[in-house]
Formats: structure tokens, sequence, C-alpha cells
């Protein structure tokens, strides 16, 4: 199967967005190690912990998909869909505890 141009656009516009919310997060999270921005003490135990259960719920989702006959942008976004929830959640979240001293 081929990948449409809709489907690239999409994927593309998904993937630059998780990106930049990572890097954003990324920021909070070194901020916060420095003092600078408001994080829990459980920060930096959460990011390690994060990343494995996302690499795993993304690599499940991505097997689903190729299982049930979706074509590479599919499978592709099905990977991509637990990551980006992850840092669009942490994005949100940590920003919202904005920059001070730590909780």
């Amino acid at each position: 199967m081929f990948v449409t141009p809709t489907q690239a656009v999409k994927l593309s516009m998904h993937t630059g967005l998780m990106l930049a919310e990572a890097q954003m997060v990324i920021a909070m999270r070194l901020w916060g190690m420095a003092g600078l921005w408001n994080v829990t003490p459980e920060e930096n135990s959460r990011m390690v912990q994060e990343k494995t259960e996302a690499m795993t719920q993304s690599a499940m989702a991505a097997g689903r998909a190729m299982l049930s006959g979706k074509g590479a942008a599919g499978v592709a976004m099905a990977a991509l869909k637990p990551v980006r929830m992850r840092t669009r959640s942490n994005m949100k979240r940590l920003t919202q505890r904005g920059p001070g001293t730590p909780a």
C-alpha cells in the first residue's frame, strides 16, 4: 500500500508536534533539575519509567496495526499515538507548574 499525501501530511504534523512537545518537556525538566521550574521530587524517576511504558505501548500498537493489515502510514500513526499522548500530557502538566522553587 502506498502512503497518500493526506496520510503523509497528517503523520508529519503529528510527528512535528510530538518533537516540539518533547523539546519543551526536556527544557522544563532540565530547568526543574536546576531549581528554576516547579517539578515534583518524583519527576526524574517518572521520566525514566514513562519512556519504557510509552515504547512498549508504541510497539504493541504498531504490531496490532500490522496484524490488522494497516499500511505503512497506519502503522506509523499507531506507533506514534502513545508517544504523542505522553509528550502532550507532560507538556500540559509541566507548563501548569510554572517557574519557581521546586515543590
